[in-house]
């Protein structure tokens, strides 16, 4: 990562103005420059892993008074050691555990080694919570750190106002790690890239202030929910690929946009627009490597595809709508019939 920082050393600096001056390439990206966002992550991971183990307490208390609300969550709730009280005669132990167990501290060194350099996220993320500011005006940007979750698959989460990114499970496809664990196939390892950070956080922000419809909903308020999804990302991160923002290879886009028809008449055809069950709605809105029932190209959470351009239908048809007004509106079905969607 060092010659990286060093080859690239001018492109880094012209990249992150640009990002942050609001260019748009052609995109109609509005400028947000003015808006007073400026992100500064704070890296937890780096001060959790410089704690003494032979004062374990002293460092925890430091790191409690440095993070009130997220070093609680981060303790039981990511690595599952409990609260965080002084109650708790277990916690000094495992973290002690923890800091000294050599693979942990190795999978540290390579995440410091990986993200040496975090100032291209930094202005990424102040250009997206800049966004974000612009088009939901109650938006307050969180506070952003950055943690390790001994690769149990935390990409970002939200807690309080803060966010925290899993660098661990962004160290890219290739990372020896991923490929000792069965747990992680090689469809999910593939988004293991630092690339896909900007779009985790992003996603998480975007539940957080719009929380998806509950279980039991039919499946086309879950496609959506997928769709409004892709719509707020495409708003706030318009320099990132399609296929990035949907999880897709380039190819699995591909497919999409060249079967749009035919994947909208299997949903028609098959019944499935109103269905409850929660077998098929995780068949077509869950992550896999592929949809069941529909051709090899397909690619799985196929759901977000079709609510995608249901969304974009119904803005296209409606363009007295903000986002705001689309992302709040509680009457999905509103959406569905108005966008006339017919590929």
């Amino acid at each position: 990562m060092q010659n990286y920082k060093n080859k690239y050393f001018l492109f880094t600096l012209f990249l992150t103005a640009w990002i942050i001056s609001g260019c748009g390439g052609g995109k109609n990206v509005p400028d947000v420059s003015h808006i007073p966002v400026d992100v500064t992550i704070q890296r937890f991971d780096k001060e959790f892993f410089r704690i003494d183990t032979n004062n374990v307490p002293a460092g925890l208390k430091l790191l409690e008074k440095a993070y009130p609300h997220f070093a609680p969550a981060y303790f039981s709730q990511v690595l599952n050691f409990g609260p965080l009280a002084d109650t708790n005669r277990l916690m000094p132990v495992q973290v002690r555990n923890f800091l000294a167990n050599k693979d942990f501290r190795a999978l540290q060194d390579s995440v410091e080694a990986h993200f040496s350099n975090i100032e291209p996220l930094e202005a990424e993320l102040t250009q997206a919570f800049r966004l974000t500011k612009y088009y939901v005006t109650r938006f307050n940007a969180p506070k952003v750190v950055t943690f390790i979750s001994a690769i149990a698959n935390y990409g970002a989460v939200t807690v309080d106002s803060t966010v925290g990114i899993g660098l661990d499970m962004h160290m890219g496809a290739d990372f020896p790690i991923y490929g000792m664990l069965p747990d992680y196939p090689a469809y999910l390892v593939r988004k293991f890239t630092p690339e896909y950070i900007p779009v985790n956080v992003m996603k998480v922000v975007q539940q957080d202030l719009y929380p998806p419809h509950e279980e039991g909903s039919q499946l086309v308020a879950n496609l959506i929910d997928l769709g409004r999804q892709q719509y707020f990302l495409e708003k706030v991160l318009p320099e990132t690929p399609e296929e990035v923002r949907l999880g897709y290879t380039k190819e699995q886009l591909d497919f999409c946009k060249e079967n749009e028809e035919m994947i909208w008449q299997y949903f028609v055809q098959n019944k499935l627009l109103y269905t409850t069950d929660w077998q098929d709605i995780m068949r077509y809105t869950g992550e896999g490597p592929s949809t069941q029932g529909m051709p090899a190209g397909a690619p799985g959470q196929i759901g977000a595809y079709t609510g995608y351009r249901i969304v974009q239908a119904y803005m296209r048809r409606n363009p007295e709508v903000s986002l705001e007004q689309l992302m709040a509106t509680k009457d999905v079905m509103t959406i569905f019939n108005k966008a006339k969607y017919r590929p």
